[in-house]
């Protein structure tokens, strides 16, 4: 029998309660995350997005990310506390740069005080990729001279070019890792780095076990941490990888999967097979 006394839940934000085009979760998604929190279940965002892009997606409802796994983990944020965060060695970096100078349709963005700045590549290009960071972006001849808060490839590509860059850079980086969320992306990591190792910070903060931690996902960058947690779900339609690392499987995105799911956890239900 699953361990029902859930006290803490984190959900992937983009293709798992935001789908794809839409810039912010449904009132429905909101209103489940206040209902866990009234029943005294901690539950927030695990994304990839830096801390800062969070909130807008959840209407700037701040108390929907004031517990928060952000930047894929290297940032934890609880009760609205940043209690750890990790950082990108700078010397990696600047080695990404030089060799996505040669690569067609691709580039480095880094942010700094959570603006993104394109170091190398064409904006047209990060448009095509992520069209949020493109608006935002400003452009600058080099990678900041500090260890860095975020970094990203983006590939202006299907998923078979995306993952051909992340092979041709992965052969060639030493000190920072990769993972694949969606085409046309890829997160840059410090090794040994994931939500998964978020997700052991958060638990040790509220003492508490990965069987009482349910989490929520669909992408690449998401894998880490579904086969970390017991708890683990994958909403239809999820990255095989994401698929195959996930304990149980729900509904869709579009759906509102999640938000039901959260609703029945809130409500001590558990919505999960048999």
């Amino acid at each position: 029998m699953p361990n029902k006394d859930i006290r803490l839940i984190l959900t992937d934000i983009d293709g798992t309660i935001l789908p794809y085009g839409k810039k912010q979760v449904s009132d429905r998604v909101r209103a489940a995350f206040h209902a866990a929190q009234d029943a005294g279940i901690h539950v927030g965002p695990a994304s990839g997005r830096g801390f800062s892009y969070i909130p807008v997606t959840f209407g700037g409802d701040a108390t929907c990310s004031a517990t928060c796994l952000a930047t894929n983990g290297m940032q934890v944020f609880l009760d609205g506390a940043l209690i750890h965060q990790e950082l990108l060695p700078r010397a990696p970096l600047v080695r990404i740069a030089k060799l996505l100078a040669n690569v067609r349709h691709a580039g480095l963005i880094c942010f700094e005080d959570g603006v993104p700045l394109l170091v190398e590549g064409d904006v047209a290009d990060l448009e095509k990729s992520f069209p949020l960071y493109a608006r935002e972006s400003h452009h600058v001849t080099d990678v900041p001279a500090h260890d860095i808060e975020k970094a990203n490839v983006f590939v202006a590509g299907d998923m078979a070019y995306t993952r051909e860059v992340l092979e041709y850079l992965d052969d060639r980086i030493e000190g920072v890792g990769f993972d694949l969320p969606m085409a046309g992306f890829l997160n840059i990591k410090p090794i040994g780095w994931s939500k998964a190792s978020g997700i052991d910070v958060m638990c040790d903060a509220l003492g508490i076990g990965l069987d009482q931690v349910v989490v929520f996902g669909d992408g690449g960058n998401d894998v880490e941490m579904l086969a970390h947690v017991p708890h683990s779900v994958a909403v239809a339609d999820a990255a095989p990888d994401a698929a195959v690392a996930a304990h149980w499987h729900i509904g869709t995105c579009e759906d509102e999967s999640v938000a039901k799911a959260i609703e029945a956890l809130a409500a001590r239900e558990w919505p999960f097979g048999a």
